[in-house]
Parts: C-alpha cells; sequence; structure tokens
C-alpha cells in the first residue's frame, strides 16, 4: 500500500509518499516541501494570507516533484491535513487533496496534522510502543498519551495554557534582534552563552498547578522585563546569556513535564515532534532525564520534525491498516481540531 500526505497547515507545502510495510512501521518514497517562510520574514511571523497564495503557487510543482521521486504515477490513497491551522492554509491543500482523490479515484483521507506528527516517527524507528509524545512547535505544545497508534485515539495529557513553546522562542528572538523565524537563530546564540547566568522563571511547576500543562507567557514577559531594565539602565544587554538562560527555562520544564508525564501513565517511552524540538538543549536535556528515568527516547531527525507530508501520510497509512474507512469529499477543515479526533469522516 502507497499512501501519500499533503500539508498545508501553516507556512510550508508538503507532499510526502510512504510504503506501508505491514509491521506497524512505513518507508519514506518522496518527502517535498516548498516553503514560504522567506516571503514572512519581513512581517516578523506568518501572514496567513501571503500563506495561502503560496501554497497555491507551491501545490502542483511539488505534487510533481513528490510523484517524480517515488517513481509512481498515482498512490493507493490520499492523506491530508484537515486541521488544525490557518484556515485559509488548510483550505488549499484540503481542495487538491479532494481534486487530485477524485481525478485518480482512490480513496480520500482526511487527518490530524498533531497525530502525523507523532506517526512520523515510525519512518525512522519503526513500529511506535506504547508512549507519551511531546509536541513542540510555533503552534502547539502538548503531552499525549499514544496506546495503540491508528487504532485507538490519542489522548491529550497536557497543553499550553497561554503562549506555544515555539511562538516564545520567535517572540523573543525578534526581542533580541534575531529575526524571524527565530528559533534556530536562538539555539544558536544561546550556544555562546551561559544558561547558568540567568535564572529565568519556570511556568506552571508549582505544587498546585496542573501537573501536565505548560505556560510561556510569563517567562516572555520575564525576558522582555530583562532586557528593558538594562537598557533603561544605560547598560549593555547580555544577549547570548538572555538566549541561553530563556532556552535553558523552555527545555527544563518541557522535559520535566514529559517525563513525569510517561512516569505517571506507565509508558517507557517518549517521543520528540514538532519543529521545535530540533532544539539543541531540548533534545540533550531529554536524552539526560530520559536515561536517569530509564525510559527510552524517541526523536525523529530534524527534518522530519518540522511540517512535511510524510507525517500525514504515516498517519494515514496507519489508519488505515487500523480499519479506518475514507472520508468523504464533502469534509470540511477544522483549524481547531482536537487531537483526540485523528480522522474526519464527514
Amino acid at each position: 500500500m502507497i499512501v501519500m500526505g499533503i500539508e498545508s497547515s501553516c507556512d510550508e507545502t508538503g507532499v510526502g509518499i510512504v510504503r506501508w510495510n505491514g509491521d506497524g512501521s512505513c518507508e519514506l518514497l518522496a518527502d517535498e516541501v516548498a516553503s514560504s517562510v522567506d516571503q514572512h520574514a519581513r512581517y516578523g511571523g506568518v501572514v496567513p494570507e501571503v500563506a495561502s497564495r503560496a501554497h497555491l503557487e507551491a501545490m502542483v510543482p511539488t505534487m510533481k516533484r513528490a510523484l517524480a521521486a517515488a517513481g509512481i504515477d498515482r498512490p493507493d490513497a490520499i492523506c491530508v491535513t484537515i486541521g488544525p491551522g490557518l484556515a485559509g492554509a488548510l483550505l488549499v491543500g484540503v481542495a487538491a487533496a479532494k481534486a487530485y482523490a477524485a481525478a485518480w479515484g482512490v480513496p480520500f483521507y482526511a487527518i490530524n496534522h498533531l497525530g502525523g506528527h507523532v506517526a512520523v516517527d515510525t519512518i525512522e524507528h519503526g513500529p511506535m510502543p506504547p508512549c507519551v509524545a511531546l509536541l513542540v512547535s510555533g503552534g502547539h505544545t502538548h503531552l499525549l498519551h499514544v496506546e495503540e497508534l491508528g487504532r485507538k485515539p490519542i489522548v491529550e495529557l497536557g497543553t499550553t495554557v497561554d503562549d506555544a513553546a515555539g511562538e516564545a522562542f520567535d517572540k523573543v528572538a525578534r526581542l533580541l534582534g534575531l529575526g524571524f523565524p527565530g528559533g534556530p537563530a536562538l539555539d544558536r546564540l544561546a550556544q555562546q552563552g551561559d544558561r547558568d547566568a540567568i535564572v529565568f522563571p519556570r511556568g506552571m511547576t508549582g505544587s498546585r498547578d496542573a501537573r501536565h500543562d505548560f505556560s510561556f507567557s510569563g517567562l516572555k514577559t520575564a525576558v522582555a522585563r530583562f532586557v528593558e531594565a538594562k537598557q533603561r539602565a544605560g547598560e549593555e544587554v547580555p544577549v547570548a546569556d538572555v538566549a541561553a538562560g530563556f532556552q535553558e527555562s523552555v527545555a527544563d520544564v518541557l522535559t520535566m513535564k514529559a517525563v513525569r508525564a510517561a512516569q505517571d501513565v506507565g509508558v517507557d517511552t517518549l517521543v520528540l515532534g514538532g519543529g521545535a524540538t530540533a532544539n539543541s538543549r531540548i533534545r540533550s536535556l531529554a536524552e539526560e532525564r530520559c536515561a536517569a528515568a530509564g525510559l527510552t527516547l524517541r526523536v525523529p531527525r530534524p527534518r522530519l520534525c518540522t511540517d512535511n507530508g510524510v507525517m500525514i501520510a504515516a498517519l494515514g497509512a496507519h489508519l488505515i491498516a487500523g480499519g479506518a474507512q475514507p472520508s468523504a469529499l464533502t469534509s470540511a477543515t477544522n483549524p481547531g481540531l482536537p487531537v483526540s479526533v485523528s480522522q474526519i469522516r464527514e
């Protein structure tokens, strides 16, 4: 079974193609992505209208490259991100997927973007055991309990009550003059600083706070006030130390709560997913804490962590193997789709 996935939830047009191996894993056949990030850089963030137009322009060329890379004329099934994401951007990918499915006469599956970030790990590490997944990106921060991928609903254990961690990275990077997207630049700068020089607050880590939820709004405010105080005093802002201290606060909370969640639900595997998990400190601290707790850590390579069509194809393949029926071609997009809904059928 060869499955195609189309992803257009934000600023990347992705078309991925996988082959289902039958053992709970997928083989990657094609991974083509067209990013519009350069078009958004001058605005300091993703502009929905610009993203939608970029998807329209990139969809057909990206599709052609993916088919050529996989060496096929058409897949056996088409899967597409139906949500969550930007409303206009989602519409472009869903319209394209429906059109291709109808033209080729293949089944259409409308599936969840967040579940794709979990499923893509099977491309690299094989069948997925029961686990907790930590998803961290510009728009999402979630702790998820995965019992049987593709056969049982994914259960959300916790999420952010305000800003996503990746959004916090971008806003602090902008504050420090690092441009957009800020995550990679802030990571590089932090490696030049002292992560213990400035201790920023760890949000929602008190005894009365929700065990598996996150908050990064207060952290962003603390960084802004520190920088403003230095500027008012006429002092030089130690940007590398600020970046390192901020990054340490985020990584500390994310990995602490992720390990705790795995212990709480009784699994021995932690999976990282989402673009922000490419951050070097999040990865290294997760490795340290998983090793200390006796947990197996699974992290896809950075390219698979960012938005791509492969992750949508991988989740679709698991759903199909689990007996999921095709979605209706009238299925609507849902920008606020909850993670527990793996597929929309109507």
